[in-house]
């Protein structure tokens, strides 16, 4: 897995403990638990907790555009959003799909 920086690039001298542990912590040690879940799964899980909890931010594009990149396909997201939809609301699977859309560059 990358080591993140995300963390330390937006929030280093602002909030150096809090970029620590999202860097090190959350994405270093947690995500870097592939014997217990892969990070393709766990790309799975973040972004239906995300979309659940109704965080539509740039949170929630990073984790989808991750999840790409980690393999789960667009015809696999669609699914993955669709099935969520009915556990975490239409609206918030509406911008989901926006979302995913804009990552996988899905055309009309």
């Amino acid at each position: 897995m990358e080591k993140q920086t995300a963390g330390r690039e937006a929030l280093g001298t602002f909030a150096p403990k809090f970029a620590e542990l999202n860097d090190d912590i959350l994405f270093g040690e947690v995500w870097a638990r592939e014997d217990q879940l892969s990070v393709r799964d766990r790309s799975i899980v973040t972004v239906t907790a995300l979309m659940t909890k109704g965080i539509l931010d740039s949170s929630l594009q990073y984790h989808i555009n991750n999840a790409k990149n980690h393999g789960i396909t667009a015809e696999e997201m669609a699914e993955i959003l669709t099935h969520a939809a009915f556990y975490a609301g239409w609206p918030n699977a509406w911008a989901a799909f926006k979302m995913a859309k804009e990552v996988y560059g899905a055309q009309e």
